[in-house]
């Protein structure tokens, strides 16, 4: 089995896109943070054709350090800049959402499998041929642009929006909910993730939440594993977060939405008006009607 890296990221594909949509839901003029912006989508040819009025969305977990002080260094057990500068994309997921806006695939990535990497420009300006490599050497090579690039290639399907959010931010969106509720079904002991938990029903704060999909020697499933749960926690934080407990408490709406959007980072097309209409749909989108899938390796 491969040693992890000092952090492992988490997929909350949906929590992401319901952290940022929820705006809708308490007033765009009553939040403090704003959204940053980045150009996903530069220089990109010959994407594939938009089908349908369905819609794709990327989502990227990035493992950055920066800002963290010392004391959330430690408590999150996440290692500093020393141990891993930069960010990586550890966790990518494709969102997509029917066009009649009823139902929605979560697709995880697993950042090792192999892609080829369309040739690019390196941070020198020198052209780079095409090759193989894993995925998530697109995003460390060229940012969300290739990353979307490689992403088309392998699946036809054309990206209309990306959001990028890190794991501090998650931690803080938990907290955020008072929680989340999960349930295992055996004993859980990670030496990796420092998560000890009993099989049963938990209701799990920020930390433990991240260390929970963080997740990945205690069942000896490694990365494949820790997606499952790393799904299923989606799932249970989508439901906390779409509950009339937060939905219809404006305190606690605005610090879970405050909390996304200081850690949310999406592509310039994301639009106010495109946050309303998705803020709609996902209100209506029964947790039911969620499919999540798994690409090989």
């Amino acid at each position: 089995m491969k040693s992890p890296r000092a952090i492992r990221f988490f997929t909350i594909a949906s929590i992401a896109i319901v952290g940022i949509s929820a705006i809708s839901w308490a007033g765009l003029g009553r939040i403090t943070a704003a959204i940053p912006r980045v150009d996903a989508f530069s220089g990109l040819d010959n994407r594939p054709k938009k089908e349908s009025s369905a819609v794709n969305y990327l989502i990227v977990g990035s493992d950055t350090r920066e800002g963290l002080s010392r004391e959330e260094i430690k408590r999150l057990r996440v290692g500093g800049t020393d141990v891993a500068a930069g960010k990586r994309s550890d966790t990518m997921l494709l969102i997509h959402i029917s066009k009649k806006r009823d139902k929605a695939a979560i697709i995880s990535i697993p950042r090792d499998s192999y892609a080829l990497i369309p040739e690019h420009n390196n941070s020198q300006g020198k052209l780079i041929p095409a090759s193989y490599s894993k995925i998530n050497s697109a995003y460390n090579w060229g940012g969300a642009p290739l990353l979307i690039e490689t992403l088309e290639s392998m699946s036809d399907l054309r990206i209309d929006h990306y959001v990028e959010l890190n794991f501090v931010g998650f931690v803080r969106m938990v907290d955020a909910l008072g929680g989340v509720e999960i349930c295992t079904k055996r004993d859980i002991n990670d030496p990796k993730s420092h998560l000890t938990l009993p099989a049963g029903t938990h209701v799990l704060d920020g930390v433990d939440s991240l260390k929970f999909v963080r997740s990945r020697v205690f069942d000896g499933l490694g990365d494949l594993g820790r997606m499952k749960r790393q799904q299923e926690f989606a799932g249970a934080m989508l439901r906390k977060a779409t509950s009339a407990g937060v939905l219809l408490n404006p305190v606690k709406m605005i610090d879970f939405i405050n909390s996304a959007l200081d850690s949310v980072v999406t592509d310039e097309g994301l639009s106010q008006g495109d946050l309303l209409t998705l803020g709609k749909q996902l209100r209506n989108l029964s947790a039911s009607n969620v499919r999540t899938l798994t690409i090989p390796l």
